[in-house]
């Protein structure tokens, strides 16, 4: 459970956070990631989180690699492992967030003739 004296320490530091913790890393979205071991106050599974660089944020926008850590794939984060920073290949392409509903989604050219046209009403001109 979160302290009294926790959140008022939050709630100086940065409005709306209720959340503290130790800051792990940044990766190249501009996402903040955090720990908190103290099992006084954090719920157990709970303990890693992401602060998103925007406002409107979706799960998207956090990397693999940083996806990893935060599920407890992998107990070192990125910054720190050594097998994350070595095995990167270099035909690997930058990761990108998932840009389905926005303008940057991808929209197939077609050449085709459609096989239903539209209904077109044929209007008299009013005498």
């Amino acid at each position: 459970m979160v302290s009294l004296a926790r959140t008022i320490r939050s709630m100086r530091r940065y409005i709306g956070d209720a959340k503290s913790g130790t800051y792990i890393g940044k990766d190249q979205f501009g996402n903040r990631y955090f720990e908190n071991r103290n099992a006084e106050e954090e719920i157990p599974g709970r303990h890693r989180w992401v602060d998103f660089a925007q406002h409107d944020f979706n799960a998207t926008q956090v990397p693999p690699e940083w996806h990893s850590w935060i599920s407890h794939i992998r107990t070192e984060p990125p910054t720190n492992d050594a097998v994350m920073q070595n095995l990167s290949p270099p035909w690997k392409a930058p990761y990108i967030e998932n840009l389905t509903g926005t303008r940057g989604a991808y929209k197939p050219y077609n050449t085709v003739v459609p096989k239903i046209n539209a209904w077109e009403p044929k209007v008299k001109p009013r005498v």
